[in-house]
């Protein structure tokens, strides 16, 4: 009985300790729709990964193929190098014609081009919550 209970205060520990790396994506109802771990990995509700942003801005999908890239610019681009948009640093988020829409405030919250909240993503680098929003190519 002692092993079973160990066993299982064990799993607790590192079940709560691996999902403390990753930052919960939110719908406008606080509604979990994802989860962005410290190192990119990008996680559906389930914690099942769907796509990585990596250390120099590629983004990838669930089975490593480049969907796109964030330059450090902020300028957004597909997986053939055409700009998409851009991501500014006070969180205005812009299409590829330079119109605005969304936002991406330091809070956290998710915005669309009509300051209508769409979602939060608290604690999550803004490049990589813009890109979640926006530009989930």
């Amino acid at each position: 009985m002692k092993k079973i209970r160990f066993i299982l205060l064990l799993a607790l520990v590192l079940l709560a300790g691996t999902q403390a790396w990753a930052q919960r994506i939110s719908d406008s109802n606080y509604g979990t729709v994802g989860y962005i771990k410290s190192d990119g990995t990008i996680q559906d509700k389930n914690y099942r990964t769907v796509g990585y942003i990596k250390g120099d801005g590629r983004v990838q999908d669930g089975s490593y193929k480049t969907i796109g890239y964030i330059k450090p610019d902020g300028t957004v681009q597909d997986a053939s190098y055409r700009t998409v948009g851009y991501i500014k640093d006070d969180g205005t988020i812009q299409n590829g014609s330079y119109k605005t829409i969304g936002y991406v405030k330091s809070d956290g919250t998710v915005q669309d081009d009509s300051y209508r909240t769409i979602g939060y993503a608290r604690d999550i680098p803004r490049k990589w919550a813009a890109f979640y929003f926006f530009f989930n190519l």
